[in-house]
Formats: structure tokens, C-alpha cells, sequence
């Protein structure tokens, strides 16, 4: 897996106009804040629209990964040895996290990713065990703006949500 060559191939998609800014999201984007576990694929979040009928067409996305040589792999398209997911920035939050997205370098590669506390503003909303599993790590690990996530967590509705999850799993038994 080389995620250098993905990566480039990313900003390649980015500079030839297949999509327009993306950002990574997901585990890969998260390791950037906390202890590395283990994933086998990038959540790349995009802006797209949907075509007359309402349908996600990301046909335009595969037909240039396919061109390249790239092949289609369950949900996603193996590009370099990782599975590479083009997600939607379907929720307002994800539009926000997307629009504010760092521009960082990994492996030399220019890229851009989730802040820390969007991650976490998306871990929260979603809630699976394993996301919520992350969202302690965040906490215990990678040291959040505080008042940033606050701002985050208020804008999108989830004050409540927030506070439900701290008294359920950092408050003391």
C-alpha cells in the first residue's frame, strides 16, 4: 500500500477538475491526532451533486480511476493498495468539516483533512461503538481545542448529544 502514490493521484483528480477540493476523513485522517490502529481504506470527502433523478452519479470518478488503471473494490476503487472511498459531504457538518479542512503534507504529498474536532463533531453524530471508541481516544490522546469543538458541537445540534456521552463514558462510576 503506498499512500504517497494515492495521494497524488487525489490532487491529480483535484488539479485535472474530476473533483473539486476533497478532504480526508475517517480513521486515516484521524491517526494525524491519535495512536495509529488499523484500516484499509481512505474516506475521501467530496462535494457532489446529484444528477436530475436525485441519484449519486460518481461514474465521472470511476471512469478516470478505470482509465488509469485503478479497479473497483466493493464499496470503493483500490488505488495504489488502498480502498479508496469518494463519500458525499452529505450532512451540514461534514460541508463544514470539508470547507475547513487543514492542508497538511503526508509522506511529502500535499493533502487536505478533517480538523480533530470535526472528527470528533462526526464521530459523536454517528455514534457507532467504533466511533465512539475513537471519540474517547480523541479525548485521552490528542489534545482538542476545546472551545472549538464547543462551537462545532452547538452549530450542528449536538449540545445534547455531548453531554449525554460525557456522562455515560468520562464521568467517574
Amino acid at each position: 500500500m503506498n499512500l504517497k502514490k494515492t495521494l497524488c493521484v487525489l490532487n491529480d483528480m483535484e488539479s485535472e477538475r474530476v473533483i473539486g477540493k476533497y478532504a480526508i476523513g475517517g480513521a486515516v485522517a484521524a491517526f494525524l491526532y491519535v495512536e495509529p490502529g488499523a484500516t484499509l481504506d481512505i474516506d475521501v470527502f467530496i462535494l457532489w451533486e446529484a444528477d436530475a433523478s436525485g441519484l449519486l452519479d460518481l461514474k465521472p470518478i470511476y471512469d478516470y480511476l478505470t482509465r488509469k488503471g485503478y479497479n473497483a473494490q466493493r464499496e470503493g476503487i483500490l488505488v495504489e493498495g488502498w480502498a479508496v472511498q469518494f463519500l458525499t459531504a452529505s450532512t451540514d457538518l461534514e460541508r463544514e468539516a470539508l470547507a475547513q479542512a487543514t492542508r497538511i503534507e503526508i509522506a511529502g504529498v500535499p493533502t487536505h483533512v478533517f480538523t480533530q474536532e470535526h472528527l470528533m463533531a462526526i464521530c459523536l453524530e454517528t455514534g457507532r461503538p467504533k466511533d465512539l471508541a475513537r471519540l474517547i481516544q480523541f479525548i485521552h490522546e490528542g489534545h482538542p481545542d476545546e472551545e472549538r469543538l464547543a462551537q462545532i458541537l452547538n452549530r450542528h445540534g449536538l449540545g445534547r448529544k455531548w453531554n449525554d456521552f460525557k456522562k455515560r463514558f468520562l464521568e467517574p462510576l
